[in-house]
């Protein structure tokens, strides 16, 4: 098993004003407030003054350049160079030739958006953003050392499961691999882990909307706003079944919690890959959570869409003569708008 960690972007916490209304009109309306959204997020701004010295910072700093290396802007953040690291080991591992049925690690991307793309023939094809930074291998763990989860009440044998010499992250997350898919701990993972028509499953959690009624939950119509109708305008009506039953069916869609909950999508081709901020644009724009969302990637598990010919095994490593560097990689269908004009022929 293969663990990998990600450092989240924490959204400053948002200050409100509030206010008591004395006198509230007839003709008052909800509008909507202008404010900046979700993803915008100011630059060089702490959630909480820790009131270091410079003689502190400065000594924070020699240390952490002596554990974990310099600091270096990778791919548009600004994180640290570990390939430098005394505490990862230098071990080389045997090159392994990928055979169908071998399970190769996931990676843990941030959802940043939503884009359109075109065919060349003029279709339209809505896409999900999905950067992938700061991404490094934690640990590996033996299928004999190797230990599922267990329940909260249960103890657990592991001792510092997660020290392994990489600057400590606040994101976890463990993916199931085969033995010979086992990648050294510090090395980075990004978008180069997959290609340009690759099918992917990507696993998030939904949006958390709280207790929520049928209509916003289920979608339900709800009753006339008149015409007898009385303080039922949003409810769901009858729930029980009559005759001997004289119950409520289970499943039965209900007022209860809405959001909040783990989802798969099976099957996302990529469209288009960019190397140099590590963004791949994939099918679909219902992909589960918020902006600026952490999400899960990991190759497919649909028997029609897994990989037919050998992918980047493990991984993919960075070379002097990489042809990767800072590129745009498009699918053979999609019209890149640097090209000339869609032409269409009549058939």
């Amino acid at each position: 098993m293969l663990l990998s960690k990600v450092i989240s972007f924490s959204i400053p916490q948002k200050s409100t004003l509030t206010g008591l209304l004395q006198v509230r009109a007839k003709n008052y309306l909800n509008r909507p407030r202008l404010r900046n959204p979700v993803w915008f997020v100011r630059k060089e701004r702490t959630v909480h003054d820790e009131l270091i010295t410079p003689e502190n910072t400065s000594f924070v700093k020699e240390v952490l350049y002596e554990r974990y290396g310099p600091s270096a802007l990778i791919k548009g953040v600004l994180t640290f160079d570990q390939s430098k690291s005394s505490l990862i080991k230098s071990e080389e591992l045997p090159p392994v030739q990928w055979q169908p049925g071998m399970k190769r690690t996931g990676v843990i991307a941030k959802k940043i958006g939503q884009y359109p793309l075109w065919r060349k023939d003029g279709t339209k094809i809505r896409t999900t953003l999905l950067q992938i930074i700061d991404n490094h291998v934690v640990k590996y763990i033996p299928p004999e050392e190797f230990e599922p989860p267990r329940e909260p009440n249960q103890k657990r044998n592991w001792k510092n499961p997660y020290d392994s010499g990489v600057i400590p992250k606040q994101h976890l997350c463990r993916f199931i691999i085969s033995p010979e898919a086992r990648i050294l701990p510090g090395t980075p993972l990004n978008v180069t882990h997959f290609r340009v028509g690759d099918f992917v499953d990507v696993r998030g959690k939904t949006v958390d909307h709280g207790f929520q009624g049928v209509v916003k939950r289920h979608g339900f119509k709800g009753m006339p706003a008149s015409h007898g109708v009385t303080k039922t305008h949003r409810r769901p009506g009858n729930i029980g079944a009559g005759g001997a039953k004289a119950r409520v069916w289970p499943g039965t869609k209900m007022p209860g919690h809405m959001g909040n909950r783990w989802r798969n999508l099976r099957g996302l081709k990529i469209w288009r890959i960019n190397t140099k901020y590590n963004v791949m644009w994939v099918q679909g724009s219902n992909i589960a959570g918020d902006t600026n969302g952490l999400v899960y990637i990991y190759d497919t598990i649909l028997p029609l869409r897994k990989y037919k010919e050998a992918p980047a095994f493990p991984t993919h490593f960075a070379s002097e003569n990489d042809s990767y560097a800072d590129e745009d990689f498009w699918h053979e269908d999609i019209h890149n708008f640097k090209d000339g004009s869609i032409t269409f022929k009549e058939e």
